[in-house]
């Protein structure tokens, strides 16, 4: 497609009175750079503030150049996988690759980031010029003796949720806050 096909893409949901902020290109280990490159273009077409992306730190080293090519943000999107260096799971990952380059952010999914035993609030207090946005979702944290904490209805799992609402309002953080329905 060519950025013409975007920009129509773009104009007809703005038509429908819907303001497209993020395009989500979610990139995995096999993503050559012409397609990484393909993100980038189609995210400047759409005249978006921020891809958001799950992947990994070794794509997000080959992301940066290019976002930093753009001047269009790239946030890494978290899950809870802290045994695997390479996925956004931990802090120290969070800044590693954003460490990389100004247009490396992050998408902090509070549920995935309490299910891997981290708080969000000092997180959100420390990186918050460098967020997109959350996605919001209630989780358990993960057992000690393994396995994964289970999503739940709001309310019924470790999650934060309303505590960081409550800081996004106090500190008047303008980054979106996106609802993320993931239980069964």
């Amino acid at each position: 497609t060519t950025p013409a096909t975007w920009e129509g893409v773009k104009k007809q949901f703005n038509s429908a009175g819907i303001d497209v902020r993020i395009l989500c290109y979610n990139m995995n280990g096999n993503i050559k750079d012409d397609e990484i490159d393909y993100a980038f273009r189609m995210a400047k077409a759409m005249k978006v503030k921020a891809i958001s992306s799950s992947s990994t730190v070794s794509i997000a080293k080959r992301v940066a150049p290019i976002a930093d090519k753009y001047k269009i943000v790239w946030a890494g999107h978290g899950h809870d996988n802290v045994a695997d260096p390479e996925q956004f799971a931990k802090p120290e990952t969070f800044e590693l690759i954003m460490s990389l380059s100004p247009y490396i952010w992050v998408n902090l999914d509070i549920g995935h980031f309490t299910a891997a035993g981290y708080d969000p609030i000092p997180f959100i207090q420390k990186h918050h010029a460098r967020i997109s946005n959350l996605h919001l979702k209630d989780r358990k944290k993960n057992p000690d003796s393994g396995g994964r904490g289970a999503n739940l209805p709001w309310g019924e799992g470790e999650t934060p949720i309303k505590d960081v609402l409550q800081l996004m309002r106090r500190e008047k953080y303008a980054f979106p806050a996106n609802i993320e329905l993931e239980y069964a």
